[in-house]
């Protein structure tokens, strides 16, 4: 962690990060290809939802051009949950595959939960499986089970830029099993104070003006303002939101917030590049592991 007083603040490159990550993996799937083992990546889209055949056709490509297998499994919105389920078992017992992903949103009429525990957890790249997380909440010495992509992605940004986490005044603003929930495990694994704020929190700017590292995840654009944000502060903006004039931006005013941290994510171009190489890099995992 950065001491006061800082004089400039920085910005984490999320680009680069990815850029590097994605590096990494690319040598580790040659490494298994050397070995007769081609890692592999089913994603499931349902629905025609824009943004999410933006985000499925942006995983799929990437997997392909790591030299991964990318299988993508596309289901009409009035599909059944019994259809996209026999999917998934499918999947589940095809070898070729590592990795089993269903993007969300799904339709309405769906069940998600019961999708996400239907893939067994070896495969379970999103880490959203009981098994996972239950393994993740209880810090399991053996760290051979996967992680919300996300998170993950979070924690290696605040690793490369050597945010000390032990002891430090976390806020984590959201609660989703994909963001919150996972983030507040990993931190608290690593030592650091946590506190997570939700709809129903009380005087939530109270909290936020006393983390040491802010991170926020709450679908709301340009939520959190100056003066909500400590001097010094590292803040992590997960959120990203497209505006009447089509721009895209977080959940935190950065172009003020900026003055007070002393490090901090742009949107775009900071946590998204990572969540989507570090999907990557898990596949990868997944793939090592089941040959262990």
């Amino acid at each position: 962690m950065r001491e006061e007083p800082f004089t400039m603040v920085e910005l984490i490159d999320g680009k680069q990060l990815a850029k590097q990550l994605n590096e990494e993996t690319a040598t580790r799937v040659a490494a298994l290809k050397k070995r007769g083992i081609t890692p592999g990546i089913a994603v499931i889209l349902v629905g025609d939802d824009p943004a999410s055949a933006i985000y499925t056709r942006n995983k799929h490509r990437k997997a392909e051009k790591l030299g991964m297998k990318s299988v993508l499994k596309t289901f009409p919105a009035d599909a059944s949950q019994e259809e996209v389920m026999a999917c998934v078992q499918e999947l589940n017992n095809d070898p070729s595959i590592h990795a089993i992903l269903v993007q969300s949103p799904l339709p309405k009429h769906f069940d998600e939960k019961a999708l996400d525990n239907a893939i067994i957890p070896e495969k379970d790249v999103d880490g959203f499986h009981p098994y996972n997380v239950g393994r993740l909440y209880n810090d399991d010495p053996d760290k051979r089970y996967p992680v919300s992509c996300t998170p993950r992605g979070v924690l290696k940004m605040l690793d490369h830029y050597n945010v000390d986490l032990d002891g430090k005044d976390v806020v984590v603003m959201g609660r989703s099993i994909l963001v919150g929930k996972p983030m507040q495990s990993l931190l608290q694994n690593r030592n650091a104070t946590v506190t997570m704020l939700s709809a129903h929190t009380k005087d939530e700017e109270f909290y936020m003006r006393h983390a040491d590292i802010l991170i926020v995840a709450i679908g709301h654009p340009q939520f959190v303002k100056a003066q909500d944000v400590k001097e010094g502060a590292v803040v992590i903006d997960v959120g990203i939101n497209r505006l009447e004039d089509g721009s895209l931006c977080g959940d935190v005013d950065f172009e003020n917030v900026k003055e007070k941290a002393s490090l901090i994510t742009p949107v775009p171009g900071g946590v998204g590049p990572m969540t989507i190489a570090s999907l990557m890099a898990q596949t990868v995992d997944l793939a090592e592991w089941s040959e262990e």
